[in-house]
């Protein structure tokens, strides 16, 4: 019965964004990398886990604009090169940071917070990109967890 309630929510989800990103406006400045526009031909879209794919579709379904992704999946190698935590998200498909043309951070930031299955909210001063990510949130947070928000 709990996975027949499941699917049903997942697609209901699935119907409620779908749509509304399908109508996103790309931006000919980015170029495309597996159906999500990056900043550069370093950032690799290879693997986005489905609950990340479902919360980028949130987003560029609100703001009717495609994501630029500044960086999804890294290696082990990589992610130490550009200094990312010893067990960063991003080595598992889970994480992505990113800006959306047009759209204050700010308002990033507000719609991130009322996603669900965010677990992990990051913003870095003097960028213009904010991180989501997918890890499970602590037990009594409502919202993900933020740093430099």
């Amino acid at each position: 019965m709990r996975s027949i309630l499941q699917l049903i929510a997942f697609s209901l989800t699935l119907s409620a964004c779908v749509p509304l990103a399908m109508f996103a406006s790309p931006d000919r400045n980015y170029r495309t990398s597996l159906g999500v526009q990056v900043a550069s031909s370093k950032v690799n879209t290879i693997c986005i886990s489905p609950a990340l794919r479902l919360a980028i579709w949130e987003f560029e379904g609100k703001f009717r604009k495609k994501i630029v992704m500044t960086s999804g999946f890294r290696t082990p190698w990589y992610n130490a090169s550009v200094g990312g935590a010893a067990k960063s998200l991003h080595m598992t498909c889970s994480a992505a940071d990113f800006f959306i043309p047009g759209v204050p951070k700010s308002e990033l930031i507000a719609f991130a917070k009322t996603i669900r299955g965010i677990g992990g909210l990051g913003c870095y001063y003097g960028r213009n990109y904010i991180h989501i990510d997918m890890r499970e949130r602590p037990r009594g947070y409502s919202g993900p967890v933020t740093w430099q928000c």
